[in-house]
């Protein structure tokens, strides 16, 4: 073999990228080259594992030879269609001139996070290891829950230019394997150029991906992640990624939340009816006002009519006029807080909170009650994060339904809206289970919450191959 042919060819195909690096060694008549990417590979172990074993080796040199030096570490022997993928990947690819066989050693190394709590998933009580851009590590914290060989993991490569690991990942025996399979062929369709975080593949596997509805699961919690294989889901791993998704996916998932899971079950049945209000307060909340105040201040109670035309009065603005303007202030504090440094960002939040609602009260612009009615729907989508989108989205709608039908157009733009969402379906498992169509065993860890002991089978709401969860006998 020529080796420095084979090493200028790899370099060519990389377009001489900066961060090719190539070494060759002359042993008497035996030469051994060395090609690798500087920028994704530890220089440290390369010269203590590999350059220095086989410049020091004293015996001939020959594959076999080299394959016994290096065989402590990850090597596997590589075709001339994997020599720049093995490189791209973090190997490094060992040639020698007495040998038509290539020898790839991944010693790949860069920064990555470590597993910390998420920002967006806190917990007073329970695991606080949260997911890493490192699928490796990211594969380490689903293993280290499962000791047992049901856990697969199956790996693919997605985009043309990034060539994105992808993994699947399931509890074989407790999966439906037509799951499985639709899954695997959904993301194999997938003809993109690249894939850079998880939330590419949403659309892509949404089986309405037009729905504003998010009909994909995600999460940055490995416990989480873990509870949801248990029930009979697909967890795919994204690289460079720490959310992980899993599907099928119901509405009712984002509704619960893992501190309910740590914590009296009782308490965890008030906090899920508290968050059903919150979420009915935050989409309707608006809505209710100004249709009230437009259409039906006549059972409104006589107290409280003549505070709102108190307040109301000297307000230059229509009812919606003011809605909008006050929900745009707070969606642009809200933006502004995202992307500010945190100093600052509570500096803003204060400055429009305290500074410009209390002087537009003052001045005139603004009323009290509108003010604080925004306030509370703003606030209430936090109680389910996950779906904030999603409501602020629905809070918009049902203002303009408000403003323009009332009460009754708001009664029919809920009914559209219900009749809407029980027509998708995510890999088979309804959005609305176990509510449209109600399924009685799935409503025991549904809005209720009831002890474990007493879930003796996984969720109906979707296909499993195992449906018993804990033994009669326990």
């Amino acid at each position: 073999m020529d080796v420095s042919k084979q090493i200028e060819e790899i370099k060519q195909k990389l377009h001489n990228s900066i961060d090719i690096t190539s070494r060759i060694i002359q042993k008497k008549d035996v030469i051994v080259g060395f090609v690798y990417l500087k920028s994704m590979t530890d220089n440290l172990i390369f010269s203590q594992a590999l350059f220095e074993p086989i410049s020091n080796f004293e015996m001939p040199l020959s594959f076999e030879s080299l394959a016994e030096i290096v065989k402590a570490n990850d090597v596997s022997e590589c075709q001339k269609d994997e020599f720049t993928k093995k490189v791209l990947g973090g190997s490094v690819l060992i040639f020698i001139s007495n040998s038509k066989r290539v020898l790839a050693v991944d010693i790949l190394s860069f920064n990555t996070r470590s597993p910390q709590e998420p920002p967006t998933s806190p917990v007073i009580l329970g695991p606080r290891e949260g997911f890493t851009e490192d699928y490796k590590t990211n594969m380490t914290l689903l293993r280290r829950r499962f000791h047992s060989e049901d856990l697969v993991f199956e790996s693919l490569f997605i985009g043309k230019s990034t060539q994105t690991q992808v993994v699947v990942s399931y509890l074989d025996g407790i999966v439906d394997k037509k799951i499985v399979k639709e899954v695997k062929q959904k993301l194999k369709s997938i003809d993109i150029d690249g894939i850079v975080d998880s939330y590419y593949l949403v659309d892509l596997l949404s089986n309405r991906p037009n729905s504003f509805l998010k009909q994909i699961g995600q999460s940055e919690k490995p416990d989480i992640i873990a509870a949801k294989m248990l029930e009979g889901r697909v967890a795919i791993i994204v690289d460079n990624s720490p959310i992980v998704l899993t599907v099928p996916f119901v509405f009712l998932e984002d509704l619960q939340n893992s501190n309910d899971y740590y914590t009296n079950y009782t308490y965890s049945t008030l906090l899920r009816f508290i968050r059903l209000v919150a979420i009915l307060m935050a989409v309707l909340g608006q809505g209710i006002y100004i249709a009230l105040q437009l259409f039906h201040y006549n059972i409104l109670p006589m107290k409280y009519l003549i505070t709102i035309a108190d307040s109301t009065q000297q307000v230059p603005f229509t009812p919606l006029i003011e809605i909008l303007f006050i929900s745009l202030l707070f969606q642009i504090l809200y933006e502004v807080s995202l992307r500010l440094p945190s100093y600052l960002g509570l500096a803003t939040s204060v400055v429009g909170a305290l500074i410009l609602g209390d002087t537009g009260v003052k001045a005139g612009l603004l009323s009290p009650p509108t003010v604080i009615v925004v306030a509370i729907a703003k606030i209430a989508i936090y109680t389910v994060p996950e779906q904030s989108s999603q409501i602020t989205l629905l809070q918009y709608i049902f203002i303009l339904v408000g403003a323009s039908l009332g009460l009754l157009g708001l009664i029919g733009a809920c009914i559209y809206f219900l009749a809407y969402a029980n027509t998708i379906e995510n890999f088979d498992a309804p959005y609305l289970a176990p509510f449209s169509p109600f399924i009685f065993s799935d409503n025991k860890d549904g809005l209720l919450k009831v002890p474990l002991s007493s879930m003796e089978n996984r969720p109906k709401s979707f296909k499993t191959a195992k449906r018993k969860r804990i033994n009669e006998d326990n």
